[in-house]
């Protein structure tokens, strides 16, 4: 029977995080300074774990080597994409991705083209994104006299803002803020400055990568432009927040009542259910939601209902996954 497949998620802990996954999310995180949840993963740095089913027991990078049909016989080596929940209680480092052949030449694994659905924001919070140069070497200049109140770019954010952040941008999320990351199933990251801090747990200031950042970065910086695209299913109102060859990015508004999706084009789909509660009905079994929990949805789940009041993100891969 074609049924959701419930994951737990993998926790890391780091010098940035905070609390609160364990406060707004109710998950038993390691420590008090635990910075990412890995909700849908099959990355070996941090794989998430069937919790139900015929293959309940077994991590995601396990199901996707041994059982592809389970993703429509999707090709590559790698599941291809990852989530992930950040609470930053400080500022990440500031930091640049590589994209595909960079990645492989250099870090034999996928890019990192990502996304952010910022879920809470402090007022006043920012996030770095972009950078003031206009060349190649004006960028290293600038790195070379530190001189990043001049270099880096800060936007505001506030909660509901969603922000792309193609391979090659210099970003980091600011303190305050906890997003929903939408990525490409890689965990290469150049750090390009950490405000000289020192890590508590060695001593010693984190490496940097400058030479990987000045080969990577987007020069000059340009926005994206996102064709956001608004629809009803049902009575769930549906925004496409991004849709590109890596990912396709949603979110499903579920107030109250009911709507029944089709699996259309995609092998299969990824879901988080980041606030209130409801059901999914798959094949005429129906399942409980709340806040916090992360499923996939089986290619061979071709219709779907939701109902109830939450709040979802959902992905889809792209052509080039």
């Amino acid at each position: 029977m074609a049924e959701p497949m419930f994951l737990k998620p993998y926790f890391q802990e780091k010098m940035w995080g905070g609390d609160k996954l364990a406060t707004e999310f109710g998950y038993q995180i390691p420590s008090d300074h635990t910075g990412e949840c890995w909700a849908i993963s099959a990355h070996p740095h941090g794989p998430a774990t069937v919790e139900n089913g015929k293959y309940k027991g077994m991590t995601l990078n396990q199901v996707w080597k041994d059982h592809r049909e389970v993703f429509g016989n999707a090709q590559g080596d790698v599941f291809p994409l990852l989530t992930k929940i950040l609470d930053a209680k400080i500022d990440l480092s500031v930091q640049v991705h590589p994209d595909d052949a960079y990645a492989e030449e250099h870090e034999h694994e996928l890019g990192k083209t990502e996304c952010w659905y910022v879920i809470e924001a402090d007022e006043g919070a920012m996030m770095y994104y972009g950078h003031n140069a206009q060349s190649r070497e004006e960028f290293a200049e600038m790195i070379q006299k530190g001189e990043w109140d001049k270099l880096l770019r800060k936007i505001p954010v506030h909660a509901g803002d969603f922000l792309y952040v193609p391979s090659g941008t210099v970003h980091a999320v600011g303190k305050g803020i906890m997003v929903l990351e939408t990525q490409q199933s890689s965990d290469t990251t150049y750090r390009m400055y950490d405000f000289d801090r020192v890590d508590a747990s060695t001593g010693k200031k984190r490496d940097l990568h400058i030479q990987q950042s000045i080969d990577c970065a987007m020069i000059p910086h340009k926005d994206p432009k996102l064709n956001q695209k608004h629809y009803q299913v049902g009575d769930v109102a549906v925004t496409q927040f991004v849709s590109t060859e890596f990912f396709a990015v949603y979110e499903w508004k579920v107030n109250g009542g009911q709507g029944t999706f089709n699996r259309g084009t995609a092998p299969y789909t990824l879901v988080s259910v980041l606030d209130g509660e409801g059901q999914i009905e798959v094949d005429g079994k129906v399942y409980d939601l709340k806040k916090g929990m992360h499923f996939i949805l089986p290619y061979d789940v071709k219709e779907w209902t939701v109902r109830g009041k939450m709040q979802i993100i959902a992905s889809e891969p792209g052509e080039k996954a």
